[in-house]
This record gives structure tokens, sequence and C-alpha cells, in this order.
């Protein structure tokens, strides 16, 4: 499971990984260079964060 994440929506991000894969993910923030082509999985902001499992 992969979920992008802005500043605004990572709380959300990591509580939905959490209820669904029942562990705690890695939270790497994106490089500066693919923040600006990757967006949040919840709204239309740039990704600043990857929560996943490795």
């Amino acid at each position: 499971m992969e979920i992008k994440s802005c500043e605004t929506h990572i709380n959300h991000a990591l509580d939905i990984f959490v209820a669904e894969q029942k562990t705690f993910p890695m939270m790497n923030e994106i490089e500066e260079e693919k923040k600006l082509s990757t967006k949040c999985d919840y709204c239309e902001e740039a990704a600043t964060y990857l929560v996943a499992n490795e």
C-alpha cells in the first residue's frame, strides 16, 4: 500500500494506512524534484510525504 499526502492530509493518510494494514508505515518525504508532479491522494495539492510499507 502506498499513499501520497500533502501536509494537510498526513494525519488522515497515517490513520487510513494503520486501519487497513494493521501496522505502522514508513513515512518518507518526497524528493524536491518529484514534488511538483506528485499530487496528494486526497486533494490537488503537491504531495509532501509518501506513506508506504517500505
